[in-house]
């Protein structure tokens, strides 16, 4: 290759590395950028409850100063002690009365059929056929009612929803997985969570490091600090606005060596655009929103304080 052809084609690759290599870098370039990171006391490497925001649990933590050690919590990919059959938040329990009702209806048409006489059984089997319909979509009414009647309360909107053991009125009572001791979230500790939230993408936006320490354990500041000096590296910027907090739910609470900790599902949109140091944008969008699904962690001191951000889980 002539040097004048091989020069012209190094700049060429130099200036398509400049431009699509921020781009490339860059998704989901929000505080964590998509990762999970952080520390939550002996629970880090276990997976927090699933929630009604979070029905497919969520990733295992990537980065964190805590050592990982022996699990003492169910892991990820284990089954949900900590919760009545790990099911998914906003789903009322099965009634056994009712379950049982279903299953023996079913069960008569079945045992029919596996004695000889048909699912019919002739004429009069027939009419016994007509009456198990009636029965059974009786049944169905009743049970599609509950589900409407208590599934109401967990409907979306810009609030926390329903948590284990919370009345309509009073604060959430939520154990832990395993270990430690359950704490109580009042309505105050959950304006506090979802303010901190705007708060943090408000200081990032700003990259307004001083704040972010107001907010956020030294851990995870770190982490902030790194990924905006690694933007500014690469002559690149993070903008985030139109933050809107969608849902909310309490996946565990609990305290241990005097420090109190609350893992909440969280589900926001903002806009989430990179630029250039021309203010060009080689990412995201200046006018649709995405929809974000994690859970931050939080952490005080249990004699009181404010909570600060401890970790950052990404939904599954």
């Amino acid at each position: 290759m002539k040097p004048r052809l091989l020069r012209s084609t190094l700049s060429t690759f130099l200036g398509i590395s400049l431009l699509v290599g921020p781009l490339a870098l860059q998704a989901d370039a929000r505080p964590g950028q998509g990762g999970s990171m952080g520390s939550r006391g002996s629970h880090t490497w276990s997976a927090p409850p699933v929630t009604r925001t979070t029905p497919y649990s969520t990733a295992p933590m990537e980065r964190s100063i805590t050592p990982r050690t022996a699990p003492t919590t169910p892991g990820y990919g284990a089954p949900q002690m900590g919760a009545p059959f790990a099911r998914p938040m906003g789903y009322p329990n099965r009634h056994p009365f009712l379950t049982g009702l279903a299953g023996g209806f079913l069960g008569a048409g079945l045992f029919g059929m596996l004695s000889g006489h048909g699912f019919m059984g002739g004429m009069h089997g027939f009419f016994s056929f007509l009456g198990l319909l009636v029965q059974i979509g009786l049944v169905v009414m009743v049970i599609m009612w509950l589900v409407r009647r208590f599934g109401r309360g967990n409907a979306g909107g810009s609030s926390f929803g329903m948590a284990p053991q919370r009345s309509a009125t009073g604060p959430t009572s939520a154990a832990p997985a395993a270990g430690g001791a359950p704490i109580q979230i009042t309505t105050a500790d959950y304006q506090a969570f979802q303010q901190t939230l705007m708060d943090i993408q408000a200081a990032w936006n700003q990259q307004n490091i001083p704040a972010l320490q107001q907010m956020a354990t030294a851990e995870m500041v770190s982490y902030f600090n790194e990924q905006l000096a690694t933007l500014a590296s690469q002559g690149a910027r993070n903008v985030v606005s139109d933050v809107r907090f969608l849902q909310g739910d309490l996946a565990e609470a609990w305290r241990e060596n005097n420090m109190d900790y609350a893992s909440v599902a969280m589900r926001y949109s903002l806009i989430d655009l990179t630029t250039n140091a021309t203010g060009q944008v080689i990412d995201g969008s200046s006018t649709n929103p995405v929809t974000i699904t994690e859970v931050w962690t939080f952490v005080r001191p249990s004699r009181g304080g404010r909570w600060l951000l401890s970790a950052i889980q990404q939904a599954r």
